[in-house]
């Protein structure tokens, strides 16, 4: 303990200042109005960033405002890290006004968590053309989470003017600003706040938290780290996450992990006493303060996995600046599609459930705003010739003034699919509603497609409120006898969806055509069908280099991210015979195993992802899964050899278990396994990952369908046939055809025979 001491104060005795602040940019701000100067008690010298976050970024989609006269307010949300305090903060803002408003009436006014903090008046100049103005804010009313609410005041006449006029209107740009200036806090070493520094749920940004070996990691590092950065995942959930890997080196500028035994540790803490049981450790970073290490210190790599998983398990337990974990209880494994972000498969899931905040299923005023609800499906639900989705609906609101054509609309991925009317005669209402699954054929082919419902990505289920604008006797009538024009104040509406109502996806199949790669990309499929991954085998290399391992813990970050359930069960091997002994779906990253590169299925799926000429009008940059069952037909192959770095992601069946799956990531070079990272934490380069095959080069993401397919899941065989039938129109015809044909000859044969029986009892008498 006294060694533990003296090292701690010799770190921090040699602790330097952080970098200084950067240059000021901001502009001028409006005439008459000071910026406040920085909050008393922050030291100087702590490092300084600058955040320019646009509202494409932390406004709702689509990021800009149509602010009227019956939805007169848009508002953004920003959190601050624990760890920073906001010294200076301007709002930019980029309108345009409606040219009908008054000058004189009109303004727009700026809410800081519910203060007035900003007021912009409307000028006769500014009417109809595109303004920008600066508002600068006090960041003494900046706390953890925050709401910028803007509110438009529109008039556009003295006397008897309707709110729901389509002349009030003023738009807000996305590309308005808020600009941030933060400085760093000097943080405690202390557990108790954990996952913070590491973590901050007020930071919306992608989480990026480096992973720190002595050196190349064997297995249980591999394994600890990925079973770390997979609870990781868990946390950082929507805004993604990225885990960069470094040998005996620190970051620049960031908070960190290390992974260290006492017989394998990185040079900066050789001076570390020894531990003797799984220990989580805290403390600041050699020369920069504000920058925090969190320690997985151990004896061996056993005692690191197991101080991860008490980390997974129980974290709210952690206190103080080092922790020690003396057991961990063996979990048992989790069920097939139970992942706590999945709407239950098992039984009718409540909206209560899916709400994500409070106040979701609640909204407020003339115009209520939309209430949204997020569905992640598992990928492999078999929705197709499906009777439709069942959902109870409870909703309140307050009673429209008169039967106006108030409705309430439901829209599932923008689109429409029911409206109920709100009549003046009740204040709730319930509903059965059935979700129609829409079949088409695609493009004049075979594969029938689902609009309306997309298993395995992102849901929405929208509800609007829509309160049709009638005012009663003589509102805005100014032709009355007397010459005079009476108005009435309009009131806020409250409209309640309740927590009690129910969607229902139990009885449904769990059947799939694999390989999917766009299923893996976006949802982790077939490898989170358990959440703790307990039926996952991943196949890496004993000593790789750090993009590999990079790669290993981006990918399960992602999976766990889609379940919320960290990766507790994951079991690594460096051994192809070990996946013969493995009821497993294989997750491989790396080089291919002999066995397979001697397999010409292989060889065509790897060359393809490499360079291949399929149809090549069809060889574009995919967005989606669109392809035909004749693009999985390679019509030429070209191999082609350059120096520019690429990486492919391939799947295939499993050779030991036809209802398994292999995906493999491969790369071949250090800059290869950097664009294949960039692509599985990129949004917009996962949704381009489709079919069997993905190709990732600097220029972006290539996805194409070659090879064999095959189901996954069980349909019975009756529900095959038919699926199988309707799948191909012409075959139904035939088979419809004889159907008829066959009936009819039996009908004809029993007529026949009834007739001849009756004609023999008539001979008879």
């Amino acid at each position: 303990m006294t060694k533990k001491l003296a090292w701690f104060t010799a770190l921090l005795l040699g602790a330097l200042p952080g970098a200084q602040a950067a240059p000021d940019t901001y502009t001028q701000p409006m005439a008459g109005t000071e910026i406040p100067q920085a909050q008393p008690g922050i030291d100087p010298a702590a490092p300084v960033r600058e955040s320019v976050r646009s509202f494409a970024q932390i406004a709702p989609p689509p990021g800009n405002f149509n602010l009227l006269g019956t939805r007169n307010q848009g508002q953004i949300e920003f959190g601050v890290r624990s760890d920073e305090v906001v010294t200076k903060a301007l709002l930019n803002l980029h309108f345009r006004p409606s040219p009908s408003l008054l000058p004189s009436l009109s303004h727009l006014k700026v809410y800081l968590n519910d203060e007035l903090v900003g007021l912009v008046p409307l000028t006769a100049e500014q009417l109809g053309k595109n303004n920008q103005v600066q508002v600068p804010i006090d960041p003494r009313f900046i706390g953890d989470f925050n709401r910028i609410r803007l509110e438009l005041v529109g008039h556009y006449g003295n006397i008897c003017e309707n709110p729901a006029n389509s002349a009030i209107w003023l738009d807000i740009g996305k590309e308005s600003t808020l600009d941030l200036s933060l400085q760093k806090l000097l943080v405690k070493d202390d557990l108790s706040h954990f996952p913070e520094p590491f973590f901050d749920a007020r930071d919306s940004r992608p989480l990026t938290l480096p992973m720190i070996f002595a050196s190349a990691p064997g297995l249980g590092q591999q394994r600890a780290a990925a079973v770390l950065a997979s609870w990781f995942g868990t946390q950082a959930d929507w805004r993604g996450q990225s885990f960069p890997v470094l040998y005996n080196q620190l970051p620049d500028q960031q908070h960190a992990v290390v992974f260290a035994t006492n017989d394998s540790r990185p040079d900066f803490l050789k001076l570390l006493p020894p531990v003797d049981k799984p220990t989580v450790e805290m403390i600041g970073r050699p020369g920069e303060p504000y920058q925090k290490l969190l320690l997985i210190l151990g004896r061996d790599d056993g005692d690191l996995l197991t101080a991860v998983q008490g980390i997974a398990q129980g974290e709210l337990l952690l206190r103080g600046q080092a922790a020690t974990i003396d057991g961990v209880k063996d979990l048992a494994p989790r069920q097939p599609y139970d992942a706590p972000n999945w709407v239950r498969t098992d039984r009718p899931t409540t909206f209560a459930e899916l709400q994500q905040f409070q106040g979701q299923l609640q909204a407020d005023g003339m115009q209520p705003g939309p209430i949204s609800l997020t569905l992640k499906l598992p990928p492999d639900l078999f929705l197709v010739r499906a009777r439709g989705i069942d959902m109870d609906i409870n909703y309140r609101y307050t009673s429209p003034v008169q039967d106006d054509g108030s409705r309430l609309a439901v829209n599932l991925n923008d689109r429409f699919v029911q409206d109920y009317p709100l009549t003046n005669k009740r204040d709730e209402g319930k509903q059965l509603l059935r979700i129609p699954l829409v079949q088409g054929l695609l493009d004049g082919g075979t594969q029938l497609t689902i609009p309306a419902l997309r298993p395995g990505v992102v849901n929405q289920l929208r509800f609007d409120f829509d309160y049709a604008s009638t005012f009663i006797g003589g509102t805005f009538n100014n032709n009355t006898s007397e010459g005079r024009c009476e108005t009435i104040v309009p009131v806020t509406n409250h409209v309640v969806i309740g927590g009690n109502s129910t969607i229902d996806f139990s009885g449904y199949r769990h059947y799939i055509e694999m390989p999917a790669l766009g299923a893996f990309a976006n949802a982790g499929f077939p490898f989170s069908r358990s959440a703790d991954l307990a039926q996952t085998l991943v196949l890496v290399s004993d000593r790789p280099e750090p993009g590999k391992v990079s790669a290993l813990l981006n990918v399960l970050g992602n999976i766990s991210a889609q379940t919320g359930y960290p990766a507790l069960k994951i079991r690594l091997a460096d051994d192809w015979n070990q996946a013969k002994q493995s009821d497993a779906d294989l997750l491989m990253i790396g080089a291919l195993p002999q066995q397979l590169r001697d397999d010409d299925k292989m060889n065509l799926l790897v060359e393809a992802a490499k360079s291949s000429i399929n149809k090549p009008n069809r060889q574009t940059m995919f967005s989606s899964d669109t392809s035909s069952p004749d693009d999985r037909r390679a019509e030429s192959l070209t191999t082609v050899s350059s120096a520019g770095p690429m990486a492919a992601l391939v799947g295939f069946q499993s050779p030991f278990d036809p209802q398994r799956s292999v995906v493999a990531l491969l790369a071949d070079s250090p800059r290869a396994w950097a664009l294949l990272n960039g692509a599985l934490i990129d949004n917009d380069k996962r949704a381009a990952i489709f079919g069997s095959a993905s190709a990732i080069r600097e220029s972006g993401v290539r996805s194409l369908r070659v090879g064999d397919t095959y189901w996954v899941g069980h349909l019975p065989w009756w529900e095959r046939v038919w699926n199988a039938l309707a799948s191909h129109p012409v075959l139904m015809a035939f088979f419809a055809t004889a159907v008829v044909i066959l009936f009819a000859l039996l009908a004809w044969r029993l007529m026949r025979r009834i007739s001849r029986h009756r004609l023999g009892d008539e001979d008879d008498e």
